[in-house]
């Protein structure tokens, strides 16, 4: 069968521009090359700046962000579109070729209906009629499982949930009847249970219109799912690429194998769990609109322990946290810490109450101030809780940036001068410096690859070693949890569904709920997928 996409030694460069030095021209991608048939799906994986979605979106003969394409060739049906002028690269964008980005929400329109930016690139490539497109996006909506597909489209984009919008932009992309789609990070921002449901669509509308794709992915466990090859990329160059069963049964490079066996390791529970640093009582809360989140929560934690509180978007973790923190008083129930009652706001906390409960968000970026160094960021709380100044201050900080293996080369860099898992351990390390008892981490790891994710958490299970630090884990990662948890709380809905030790609570008979979470993790075996589809089936079938 001939080649549908050919990319020959694709190379990418872009322009830097480093504060008090020359532009400096930047090699993206270099030797880039592989070949996709029609119905077949690649799917591209690497860690940040591997160049992925860089090499997916020259597919279409764009370089994002001031990337420039200088050099191969990127062959749709024979035809080289990088020596396409712009009338003709629009021509093949949004008909032979489209894209699914990773946020649905910021690719619609909120003022125009669903239906009418579903086909839209079919009206606008004269592709086909209005009755013709309605008709298409009808099929799609069924095919993708898109609830009452016949007035799905009359819906605006925010009346649907995020997974029914991921489902909506696939369907966008399928309208025009394209040749190829470039599926970037498509299910990554999902909770684990809509993931399989939208990943099972793709999958599906893939089959049914024998479309080919990119799918582009730091996941190697969705990947296996949906490819029938694998590209390993880093730093812009190719490490592997092979059928998808080779790379996942027999990769062949260091890097490939270090990617398959990632959080493979679980730690043991800690079989003493009595002696309680913070328990949570009968906790109800809610926000000033009226919109109730929390209800009746109860659960503890016990003196340099882990408690991981699991559950999907909208199930009340992050509310809880903030309820910890003082952030959000709640409006029955109380919090005490070593046996003492907290002031429910954070405003009626003394300075110690405050030092003594630290947090670590998911987005590192957003909790940084961009224009202080790594060295003012660490040394705020010394200056604020302790009084360090000068020398002994330094000297504190520079201990901390050891602590957290980085060392004291990064001190006077600012944030955007570090990678995304550099920012979070400096973050670890402006937490730490306050000396608390207890750090509460909100997804720390959700917005990192999966390597440099193992080595945040790898981190932080030695510094509770070494400091006897407590934390309240916040994640809907099963695996995380299996890696770093002694004990484990369930939320569905502001509800606590499930909570005890980790051996418990992971273990059967399990509620409705935990057991569909359980089974949502995608693992690192082809057929997986199907697999968990079919023993959905059959139960839905036996109810």
């Amino acid at each position: 069968m001939p080649e549908l996409l050919s990319v020959k030694n694709l190379k990418i460069e872009a322009t830097s521009y480093p504060p008090g030095e020359p532009p400096k021209v930047v090699t993206l991608v270099e030797d880039v090359s592989f070949d996709l048939q029609k119905g077949k799906v690649l799917g591209l994986i690497g860690e940040s700046g591997a160049g992925k979605s860089t090499i997916g979106l020259s597919a279409l003969a764009y370089g994002r962000g001031g990337c420039r394409i200088t050099g191969g060739e990127v062959l749709l049906n024979g035809r080289d579109i990088l020596k396409l002028g712009r009338g003709g690269i629009n021509s093949v964008r949004g008909r032979h070729v489209c894209y699914v980005a990773q946020s649905a929400a910021a690719a619609f329109n909120p003022a125009h209906k669903l239906g009418d930016q579903v086909i839209e690139a079919s009206l606008r490539h004269g592709i086909m009629n209005r009755d013709e497109a309605t008709k298409r996006a009808l099929y799609l909506f069924r095919v993708l499982g898109l609830p009452n597909p016949e007035t799905f489209g009359d819906r605006y984009p925010h009346q649907v949930s995020g997974g029914q919008l991921q489902r909506a932009m696939t369907a966008m992309a399928l309208c025009p009847n394209p040749e190829l789609i470039v599926f970037d990070e498509p299910t990554t921002a999902l909770d684990v249970t809509t993931q399989i449901d939208v990943l099972a669509a793709i999958k599906h509308a893939i089959e049914e219109t024998d479309t080919a794709a990119l799918y582009i992915t730091h996941d190697l466990a969705v990947v296996a799912q949906i490819s029938d090859d694998i590209m390993v990329l880093r730093h812009g160059k190719t490490v592997e690429y092979g059928t998808t069963k080779q790379v996942i049964e027999a990769p062949r490079e260091e890097y490939t194998r270090a990617l398959v066996s990632v959080r493979q390791a679980k730690r043991d529970e800690a079989p003493d769990q009595t002696d309680t640093l913070l328990k949570i009582e009968h906790v109800h809360a809610g926000y000033a609109n009226g919109f109730k989140v929390l209800h009746d929560v109860s659960m503890h934690l016990p003196k340099g322990q882990t408690l991981a509180i699991v559950g999907e978007s909208g199930s009340g973790k992050s509310t809880l946290a903030r309820v910890i923190t003082g952030l959000l008083p709640p409006s029955e129930g109380r919090i005490t810490f070593e046996g003492k009652e907290l002031p429910k706001a954070l405003k009626g906390r003394t300075n110690d109450e405050l030092r003594r409960i630290q947090m670590i968000y998911q987005m590192a970026d957003t909790a940084m101030n961009p224009r202080q160094t790594v060295r003012e960021i660490v040394g705020r709380p010394l200056s604020f809780y302790f009084g360090m100044h000068g020398a002994k201050k330094t000297e504190r900080v520079k201990e901390l940036l050891d602590q957290i293996e980085m060392g004291t080369r990064f001190l006077d860099r600012y944030p955007a001068e570090l990678s995304g898992g550099q920012k979070q351990r400096v973050a670890i390390a402006r937490a730490l410096a306050a000396k608390p008892e207890l750090i509460l981490c909100d997804e720390p790891t959700s917005a990192l690859d999966p390597l440099v994710a193992e080595g945040i958490l790898n981190l932080l299970l030695k510094l509770q070693e070494e400091t006897a630090v407590s934390y309240v884990f916040i994640t809907h990662d099963i695996a995380i949890v299996r890696a770093i948890a002694d004990s484990v709380a369930v939320m569905h809905r502001g509800r606590l569904v499930r909570f005890g030790p980790k051996s418990k609570v992971l273990s059967p008979p399990f509620d409705d709920y935990t057991d569909l979470l359980l089974k949502s993790v995608p693992e690192m075996e082809i057929g997986w997928l199907e697999k968990v589809l079919k023993t959905r089936r059959m139960e839905s079938a036996g109810n």
